[in-house]
């Protein structure tokens, strides 16, 4: 079978044939019990595991019962088991708003590091400032995909893609006063965007816009290794 059904999880050990990346598992809804069986599954089927938002609380029981666990405690990204190939061609930004957004930027950048993914990133370089955004857009230029991470009325997407050629992935976050709706202005303003090039995951999806950052740069290598 492809799954290894353990009860509460049908374990897909066959995604990373389809996809190059083993199944991430959402830790946020589950147990730490029921965590550490997945992780076991996929480190017997000789694969990696990749576990998101799992608080500092879980993490405690996990590194008492699997060995050589990574933890980013910031951004709740635990890793464990070989690590991908990296990825030789490509860059990816993560770029974020405020100091308020870091959580969410750094599970981005986490999961893009797992990925395989050169990854850089800018912190607090928001429009409220928008010299400190204009500093760097020499650097940012040199990007092939570029995340931007914000909360409140969310335009550094609509900036950001103003000022490059790559295509940008906007995250909007749950950070805002009331008007803002824990994230809903911010990705309906991201959505409405004038800007070309923009798309936009879920509210908080630090982990999906990575994703979708290491799936086109692991084309880009793909389609170079053909041409050669």
């Amino acid at each position: 079978m492809k799954f290894v059904d353990i009860g509460s999880a049908k374990i897909d050990v066959d995604r990373v044939h389809r996809k190059g990346y083993s199944e991430v598992v959402y830790g946020s809804a589950k147990t730490a019990e029921q965590i550490e069986q997945i992780i076991t599954v996929l480190l017997d089927k000789k694969e990696n595991a990749l576990v998101t938002r799992v608080n500092a609380e879980k993490y405690d029981y996990l590194k008492e019962h699997i060995s050589g666990l990574t933890y980013d405690k910031e951004s709740q990204v635990l890793t464990v088991g070989p690590p991908n190939p990296k990825l030789k061609l490509g860059l990816l930004y993560v770029v974020c708003a405020g100091t308020s957004d870091l959580g969410i930027a750094k599970e981005t950048v986490e999961v893009a590091k797992w990925m395989g993914i050169n990854v850089k990133y800018l912190w607090d370089v928001g429009v409220a400032g928008l010299d400190r955004l204009l500093y760097y857009k020499d650097e940012l230029r040199k990007a092939d995909v570029i995340v931007a991470v914000a909360g409140m009325e969310g335009s550094l997407p609509t900036v950001l893609s103003g000022l490059v050629d790559a295509p940008v992935i906007a995250v909007p976050t749950s950070i805002g006063y009331g008007a803002n709706l824990k994230g809903v202005t911010t990705m309906l303003s991201m959505l409405t965007s004038c800007s070309s090039g923009i798309t936009v995951t879920n509210i908080d999806n630090g982990f999906g816009a990575a994703y979708q950052a290491g799936l086109m740069i692991r084309r880009m290598n793909r389609m170079v290794m053909k041409d050669d």
